[in-house]
């Protein structure tokens, strides 16, 4: 199949590409950069320019809609935020897709409605308020807490508060509508833990759970452990099934002494690498959604794999540390495969057999050895290109409304 990815700017993008073109597809990639991280791989035939997402949700459809025809697409396989506009015009398509009926994606996709969702099936949560403005936040009464806004990606919307006074102050920054809100939620001790899903139809066929053994930039992980989180495919397959859920669904869990408590959902596939290396292959079962036969059930992964993504080991310790030194000893470490990554495989940039991979990693530990405050740029170029702004949700909304 010739497949086209929704983007190429993310983590999530990397690996897909990687496992797609490893199958025997043949893939291409839209993009809203330039210098997306999927240009720098010999797994990626194609970079097709497009508007970006986040500013014009339907001229990025548009886009998509003439290149996948174009270049006589196969499938529109989504791997970011581009899930919600396909989601929603998924009729419309002429290429196929694996995304959600519209109504489903809407009960996730923003935080609110995620927590709302969660609660209706019971599954496990932080203490939670829907705060609209600061004299609701009168009825917060435990800090420390996260605020968060109703629409954001990768934690670009969320603030840590100690006291009333920031409570305050976040509420005013992060509420973009006062019939929104924003999710106040307690902040729960415990290892990060990120969940993936692929259901057919509200029938569970793959899952997998990783905990982040080493943080990296943006809180995402630069080293991974597989794991098993009891009671989890319970919680997945009563969500799945109450909304029908198609396609890839992902989650973000707090394993806290009270047991895993979900402080995030995501309506598509991340970061499926880790679950590769342990057996779980979420691109294999997201493929085989495309058509009407029943997909097989999938075993669940080995736990105790490890895995790293050295991109973001050096960019966390340029955040973290601001020291030349610091950066410099992290890569070592993980392009080595030493100290804490001793044991770990690559999942985002393996240099063997690839080498174009490499440069995106050399490039960035050159720039950030030169002025360690440059890591705020690579990471903001990394998620502005696919994420769904609040204003470009409300878009969506509206324009399905019409035509629901």
């Amino acid at each position: 199949m010739r497949v086209l990815l929704s983007e190429g700017s993310g983590l999530t993008s990397r690996q897909v590409a990687g496992r797609l073109s490893e199958l025997g597809h043949e893939v291409e990639v839209l993009s809203s950069t330039p210098l997306c991280l999927t240009r720098f791989t010999r797994h990626v035939r194609a970079v097709h320019a497009v508007p970006r997402f986040g500013d014009a949700p339907f001229a990025w459809l548009e886009a998509a809609q003439r290149l996948a025809g174009e270049r006589k697409a196969d499938l529109l396989f989504p791997t970011q935020e581009q899930v919600a506009v396909l989601s929603a015009f998924q009729d419309k398509l002429a290429v196929p897709t694996i995304v959600p009926r519209f109504a489903s994606l809407a009960q996730v996709q923003d935080k609110v409605s995620a927590w709302r969702t969660l609660s209706q099936i019971e599954a496990p949560q932080p203490l939670t308020a829907i705060i609209a403005d600061a004299a609701d936040g009168e009825r917060v009464d435990r800090f420390p807490v996260f605020v968060k806004r109703a629409v954001s990606t990768a934690s670009s919307g969320v603030r840590q508060v100690r006291d009333r006074g920031e409570l305050s102050k976040a509420v005013a920054e992060l509420s973009e509508k006062r019939d929104e809100g924003v999710i106040v939620q307690e902040a729960v001790q415990g290892p990060l833990a990120m969940v993936q899903a692929v259901a057919q139809h509200g029938r569970l066929i793959a899952y997998h759970a990783n905990q982040r053994a080493r943080e990296g930039v943006g809180g995402g992980a630069s080293l991974k452990q597989s794991i098993v989180i009891p009671g989890l495919r319970e919680i997945l397959a009563r969500l799945v099934g109450r909304l029908s859920w198609h396609g890839g669904l992902s989650m973000d869990v707090i394993l806290s002494e009270r047991g895993p408590l979900i402080i995030d959902v995501n309506p598509r596939l991340v970061e499926p690498g880790n679950a590769l290396r342990a057996g779980v292959d979420l691109v294999a079962a997201m493929l085989s959604l495309v058509g009407r036969q029943d997909a097989t059930e999938r075993a669940p992964g080995t736990p105790g794999v490890l895995t790293r993504q050295s991109l973001i080991a050096i960019l966390g310790a340029a955040a973290q540390s601001g020291m030349r030194f610091e950066i410099l000893r992290e890569a070592r470490d993980v392009l080595l495969a030493r100290n804490a990554y001793a044991g770990s495989h690559e999942e985002l940039t393996p240099f063997r057999g690839d080498p174009l991979t490499a440069l995106p990693v050399l490039t960035v530990l050159v720039a950030t050895l030169l002025h360690p405050p440059l890591w705020r740029k690579f990471h903001a170029g990394a998620v502005g290109p696919y994420a769904l702004t609040p204003n470009a949700w409300r878009q969506i909304l509206a324009e399905a409304a019409k035509h629901s």
